[in-house]
């Protein structure tokens, strides 16, 4: 009896699509169908958005408990694009060509009793950009699921240099249980116009770099993430096959 209802039930949606598809096709129907995209504004968030940034950075542990799991992993990965954190307020040039990325993540879990479940922080560097980013997962999402900083430099300088120096973050975001997300960015001067002004949302992008700066210190980042990146060096260079010794020919006696 069940399965004839449930039956039933998805006969009559398909059909109830199958008319909304004929009346869209329908030869000098002029009505198109609606498409909802969302927009971030990340260069000059509203204010209730701004007051979303603040109340999640604040509660971000300043002394957290770890427990005694962690994780720390290395590798190289192919870049075919620019990642997400990076396309708000982007403005340099990207290649079409993929690029390949040096990594190293460390992660933590906090204890039970804290907001957050986990912190990851991951260091890459393509041989153009050193990027950071730190990400906080929220233990039970009920309104807040994540947040994300991300700061970047230039690769001319070493990864040691750029972490001793703590690179200020130049985006954050957030991202929501059933909502969408909200981001904050450094924004440059593009073909459209200038820079906006974006003096009002410097105390946001202050808490944020000492959240960075806090956890750097936290994880052991400034001595972890040299020390891996050297043994991916090491270990992406071809092995030096052992000098042949050389035989003297065996003299015949006679």
């Amino acid at each position: 009896m069940h399965k004839s209802i449930v039956s039933l039930l998805l006969a009559g949606v398909f059909a109830g699509m199958c008319v909304l598809c004929a009346s869209a096709q329908q030869p000098g129907s002029t009505q198109e169908p609606q498409v909802k995209v969302n927009m971030l504004n990340v260069c000059t968030p509203s204010a209730e958005e701004q007051n979303e940034l603040a109340s999640a950075l604040a509660k971000v542990p300043k002394q957290p408990l770890f427990d005694a799991d962690f994780e720390v992993s290395r590798g190289r990965s192919t870049l075919s694009e620019m990642p997400a954190m990076l396309q708000a307020g982007q403005a340099g040039h990207v290649a079409g060509e993929p690029s390949v990325a040096s990594y190293v993540r460390i992660r933590r879990e906090f204890s039970v009793q804290a907001m957050f479940s986990s912190v990851q922080y991951s260091f890459s560097n393509d041989g153009i950009n050193m990027i950071e980013t730190l990400v906080l997962r929220v233990r039970d999402p009920k309104d807040l699921m994540q947040v994300s900083l991300e700061d970047s430099a230039s690769s001319v300088t070493s990864s040691a240099t750029m972490l001793t120096a703590n690179t200020p973050v130049m985006r954050m975001r957030l991202e929501r249980f059933g909502k969408s997300s909200v981001a904050l960015a450094r924004c440059q001067d593009t073909a459209m116009g200038p820079a906006p002004n974006q003096s009002a949302y410097e105390p946001l992008f202050h808490s944020a770099s000492d959240v960075l700066t806090n956890y750097r210190n936290l994880l052991g980042v400034k001595r972890i993430v040299p020390e891996e990146l050297a043994k991916i060096s090491a270990e992406g260079k071809p092995g030096i096959p052992e000098k042949s010794k050389m035989q003297r020919p065996k003299q015949v006696q006679k």
